[in-house]
């Protein structure tokens, strides 16, 4: 079984990107599925989100810059079949240190062929920083899949529209031509207001069934779990947030076919 790559990617911060990495990891982990997250962003908010702490050294950084592998950076969780790799400050350099590099577009493709070769893990999950530098577009020629989390506001639209060009300029330069849109989730829906019912009906309008059919919703029980370093199915398994976040992964798995 080939292992897919799934970036989760919008260059619009506060938008539930490391929210979604973070609880599709973990519910495909809890589905059965041998997943390993890979925090990109240098906040490494996912890093503390599944409970390590942000330590110097232990993150993709130096194999990105030629120095050791990316399998001795892998670390467990506490949670069964979730693996990580850490993100830390230093990555912010990383933005300017590959765009020095040889084959600066696909030093991560490089690090992760021989990882996904072996077959330890059955998905890999990219938190990629809001933005679109060379870190997150090293992430986009590095995956089979881009998952855009986009939040239930007035400007969503603006966000997609962006995400889209890149992807479309990732695959027609021939950086990365396998590259597929996995499809967009709609988050931080609230349901006591008429705004967030109307933008889900405009991006379902503009983007059709590549919208998922799940909304997460705008929940405390949600916006807490990370302080307490847990995704949200083994914080408070029967929340709406957990709810839809297992929902959510069902349905991408079935879109997956995997």
């Amino acid at each position: 079984m080939t292992t897919k790559v799934i970036s989760v990617a919008n260059q619009k911060g506060g938008v539930g990107k490391t929210t979604t990495a973070i609880n599709l990891a973990a519910c495909m982990a809890h589905l059965g599925r041998r997943v390993l997250l890979l925090d990109l962003d240098p906040q490494a908010n996912a890093t503390s989100g599944v409970g390590l702490e942000k330590i110097e050294g232990a993150s993709a950084y130096r194999p990105l810059l030629g120095e050791g592998t990316l399998l001795e950076k892998i670390r467990p969780t506490a949670f069964e079949r979730l693996e990580i790799i850490p993100s830390e400050v230093d990555m912010c350099g990383a933005e300017v240190e590959i765009a020095r590099a040889e084959n600066h577009l696909h030093r991560l493709a490089g690090l992760l062929r021989p990882l996904a070769d072996s077959g330890r893990h059955e998905f890999i999950v990219i938190d990629c920083p809001p933005s679109l530098g060379i870190l997150t577009l090293n992430a986009f020629a590095a995956s089979d899949y881009l998952l855009i989390p986009l939040q239930c506001e007035y400007y969503a639209l603006e966000g997609i529209s962006m995400s889209h060009k890149v992807l479309s300029q990732v695959r027609d330069s021939g950086i990365n031509p396998r590259l597929e849109l996995l499809g967009v989730v709609m988050t931080m829906f609230d349901a006591r207001t008429r705004l967030s019912a109307q933008v889900v009906g405009e991006v379902r309008q503009h983007f059709g069934d590549q919208v998922f059919n799940t909304v997460i919703p705008r929940a405390t029980r949600l916006a807490e779990a990370p302080s307490f370093g847990k995704p949200i199915i083994h914080y408070d398994k029967y929340s709406a947030g957990a709810a839809a976040y297992e929902v959510f992964t069902g349905e991408l798995l079935k879109k997956i076919k995997h």
